[in-house]
């Protein structure tokens, strides 16, 4: 029971991390329309930008804003010299632009930072494990990962539902030519939901430090399952990425830790370990593949 509780928590926040991803990246695609390869970049790009910071000060709490920082000023340039050239266009044009951005952040990371991976320092207050109940000793960082995420989810329901801002985002979710017509600023709104959708990202990446190595590449590693978060919750829906990115993470989590031990139960060891891996790994296209046949636009509309 110990380790069920202790899977579980991991994979909430594992979970919480794919959500930070998807809420920027659902805004993204549901709003302006732009398949962004690119987001994993500015994961990447808030990493390193904290860990360097961190290590520099010596504090990783200063390292934070940093993070942000970096990431949304880069979510900034990008839009308005490349994203901004691409509303208009088909989404092949913008998934070959942003897989070019994917390949130049990675060298210039590789040329600012190495190739050798990094590791951010945990906050001395956070560092070791506490005991939550009898047996379970969990890492108290990971705790923070999980409410600030949960922070900034209801940070987001009430920005998107309970602001000017957010009341144009669910529109412009639902019929941006409708926005447009009646005197938006459609353009100031396009780069204000990319610099929200960078800084997530960016505040991802750095919490995500010190559980992964910071190394180049690290945002391609989590950005399909980040899109698969943004396909079952629903294209534009913040609810929805938070919904699927729980259900999600916690899934892949149990998966990986007991179907293989399950699967021992019925038939040899290599081979359960082998196809328990194996249906491990496709558990969440699984899942999705599940939701696309009961729900073809996802769990929740865009703009909930």
């Amino acid at each position: 029971m110990i380790l069920v509780l202790e899977q579980i928590l991991n994979g909430l926040q594992y979970g919480v991390m794919l959500f930070l991803l998807a809420a920027g990246l659902t805004l993204i695609f549901g709003i302006m329309g732009v398949i962004n390869l690119a987001h994993g970049s500015l994961y990447m790009v808030g990493a390193y930008a904290g860990t360097w910071v961190a290590a520099e000060t010596g504090s990783f709490w200063l390292g934070l804003p940093a993070a942000l920082a970096a990431a949304a000023v880069t979510g900034l340039a990008i839009e308005a010299a490349v994203v901004r050239r691409l509303y208009a266009r088909d989404h092949l044009d913008q998934v070959l632009a942003t897989f070019a951005l994917i390949l130049t952040f990675n060298q210039l990371i590789v040329i600012g930072f190495g190739r050798q991976p990094v590791f951010t320092m945990l906050p001395e207050a956070f560092a070791g494990s506490i005991e939550l109940i009898p047996g379970l000793h969990y890492p108290p960082y990971r705790l923070l990962i999980i409410a600030a995420g949960l922070l900034v989810a209801v940070g987001l329901y009430f920005l998107i539902n309970r602001t000017r801002i957010g009341m144009l985002v669910r529109a412009g979710s639902t019929n941006r030519e409708m926005v447009r017509a009646l005197g938006v600023d459609i353009r100031l709104l396009y780069t204000v939901v990319f610099g929200l959708g960078a800084l997530l990202a960016g505040l991802a990446g750095y919490m995500a430090g010190p559980i992964l190595a910071v190394q180049v590449g690290m945002g391609e590693q989590i950005l399909l399952a980040t899109f698969v978060v943004v396909v079952i919750g629903g294209v534009g829906s913040i609810r929805g990425a938070f919904v699927a990115g729980i259900v999600l993470g916690i899934v892949d989590t149990c998966l990986r830790a007991f179907l293989p031990g399950l699967l021992r139960q019925v038939m040899a060891g290599p081979e359960a370990d082998a196809l328990g891996i194996g249906i491990s790994s496709m558990g969440i296209y699984l899942l999705m593949a599940l939701v696309l046949l009961i729900r073809p636009k996802g769990l929740f509309a865009a703009g909930s």
